[in-house]
């Protein structure tokens, strides 16, 4: 991976080397991203100057699946719900069961 710096100026300004300008062919008025990891202490920046024809073709074609019927859909939306019932009770029961053992804890 290319590697490029710039030096800040005392007014908080830093000049974006030629090569990303030409790379990504940044020009006056584009914008220009930045999304701060704090962690890390890093900053990944994104040219916002694409324009949407340049993106044409970028995507594949989805597979053609047929469509689902209604009784399909709610099924699944009742799977769901029914799953995320269970996990919810499970989670409710272990809570519980904690509370009560740290109230026998602290009892002893």
């Amino acid at each position: 991976m290319p590697h490029f710096e710039a030096r800040m100026s005392s007014k908080g300004q830093i000049t974006v080397p030629a090569q990303v300008r030409e790379h990504f062919a940044l020009k006056e008025g584009d914008l220009v991203d930045f999304y701060v990891d704090p962690l890390a202490r890093a900053v990944r920046i994104l040219a916002r100057n694409a324009k949407l024809s340049d993106l044409v073709g970028m995507l594949e074609k989805p597979q053609s699946t047929p469509a689902l019927t209604q009784q399909q859909m709610d099924d699944a939306v009742g799977d769901h719900l029914s799953e995320k019932h269970e996990r919810i009770s499970r989670e409710w029961n272990e809570w519980r069961e904690f509370q009560d053992w740290k109230k026998s804890q602290a009892a002893e």
